[in-house]
């Protein structure tokens, strides 16, 4: 067998150094670090258009995401900072142009942009953006015209989200004072750049939020006119839900008319300018006015007509009627004959009354009177004897005692005056308390006479 540590052309087994070389073997983070620095020194600053793609916020608050095309694909961070100050929702399938630089990662060998900054790739893709938005919230029922609610017919509150400054609320406040003055509470806000649309969002929901009586009946959402990225911030997804959830009905006018956002569609009513949404908010005071006076006078003639009317029914009505002294006649005289019945009735009855009182006055006289109450005297009398007589307590004048228990019970036998032990007896002036001592003894009976009549 050949040893092969012998053969000169085999490869070395142990990796040696030539003598004067200088291609001293490097570690691999020496590598990646060396790469790393190449990258980074070369490709400070780039912009890169692409499509994201696997966009993946992370806890810390970085994004991770990828950006791509038809042919290639590149790894993209966003530290947080940056991710904060996004002026837009990023999502997968949006064309952007990122700005930052290239750098390697070491861990997985690989290269990626660190982004700085994010922007669409121009209008196509802020409008493709922008559908792809609309029909995600159209799906959710946001949109949907069932939701929609009725405006208040004279708002006696309206809330105005908008700019402070500008031409917009002096637009608005100028155009309710012509038409119909109300109380009007404005909430400032910016209407575009960063932080805009959180800010819009809060404000609506901070009316909402407010107690019943304080709370606007109106609510107009309003902004001028501008490029589709400056009206950005009302198609951002936390204004339209703020509007579509808003327990006061919103009126949205965003631009001029042909301008068009998803605050327009979560909106109840859509005004073309902010001082359409004036006039569709309140009427016309002196039309107003006007028409009432016009409703009053049309009462008033039809009230009139109808009495005119039912005074020409009663005329009518009471000319079919016939006299007055042919429908009086028949009961005048029925009166008449109940008047006769009558006072032959009394008379009747007062000649019955008199010979029934004639026989009763028999029976009443004095003398008649007086032997019937003495009567009645003596046998009251006699009957007030026998009660006397009969009086329980009557023998007790007469040395006899009753005896009672404790309830003031009588008792009439020994076998009772026994079971009871404490007894009362009451005599004639007083009652003493007595106990009972032994059994009672037999109770004597008289002998009993001979009977003579007997054998």
């Amino acid at each position: 067998m050949t040893d092969l540590l012998a053969d000169p052309a085999s490869p070395p087994l142990v990796a040696d150094v030539p003598a004067g070389s200088n291609a001293a073997p490097m570690s691999v983070s020496e590598l990646s670090h060396l790469l790393k620095r190449h990258v980074e020194s070369g490709f400070s600053h780039v912009r890169i258009r692409g499509e994201i793609s696997g966009w993946r916020p992370a806890a810390s608050g970085h994004a991770y995401f990828c950006l791509k095309d038809d042919k290639a694909l590149i790894d993209g961070v966003m530290w947080k900072d940056v991710f904060r100050r996004l002026a837009f929702a990023a999502a997968d399938g949006i064309e952007v142009i990122a700005t930052g630089k290239l750098t390697t990662y070491p861990g997985r060998s690989r290269y990626q942009i660190v982004v700085e900054s994010l922007e669409l790739a121009g209008e196509g893709a802020m409008l493709a953006l922008l559908d792809k938005r609309r029909r995600a919230l159209e799906a959710e029922g946001l949109f949907d015209p069932a939701n929609k609610r009725p405006l208040p017919y004279v708002p006696r509150h309206i809330g105005v989200v908008t700019s402070p400054t500008g031409a917009v609320i002096r637009d608005i406040l100028h155009r309710l004072a012509d038409r119909f003055p109300s109380h009007v509470t404005v909430w400032p806000v910016l209407v575009q750049g960063q932080g805009s649309a959180e800010q819009i969002a809060a404000a609506i929901t901070g009316f909402g939020a407010m107690p019943a009586g304080q709370r606007p009946d109106l609510l107009i959402v309003a902004r001028g006119g501008g490029s589709i990225e400056d009206l950005w911030s009302f198609n951002e997804e936390v204004v339209v839900r703020a509007v579509a959830a808003s327990p006061i009905p919103v009126i949205s006018a965003v631009g001029h008319e042909t301008d068009t956002t998803l605050c327009d569609f979560a909106a109840d009513a859509r005004a073309p300018t902010p001082t359409a949404a004036a006039e569709m908010a309140v009427p016309v005071r002196l039309e107003l006015l006007a028409q009432i006076d016009a409703s009053g006078a049309r009462t008033l003639r039809c009230a009139r007509r109808y009495v005119e009317r039912g005074q020409e029914r009663l005329d009518i009505a009471a000319a079919r009627l016939p006299e007055r002294q042919a429908l009086l006649q028949p009961q005048a005289q029925r009166i008449d004959d109940l008047a006769e019945r009558l006072r032959r009735g009394l008379s009747d009855r007062a000649a019955t009354a008199g010979q029934c009182l004639a026989r009763t006055s028999g029976g009443l006289r004095p003398a008649v009177l007086q032997r019937q109450a003495a009567a009645a005297a003596d046998r009251l009398a006699g009957l007030w004897r026998l009660a006397e007589q009969l009086h329980p307590e009557k023998p007790l004048k007469r040395g006899y005692a009753l005896v009672m228990d404790r309830n003031g019970k009588p008792l009439i036998s020994a076998v009772a005056a026994t079971k009871a032990a404490a007894l009362n007896l009451k005599f004639s002036d007083a009652e003493i308390a007595v106990r009972v001592e032994g059994a009672p003894r037999r109770a004597y009976s008289p002998p009993q006479q001979p009977n003579l009549f007997e054998g």
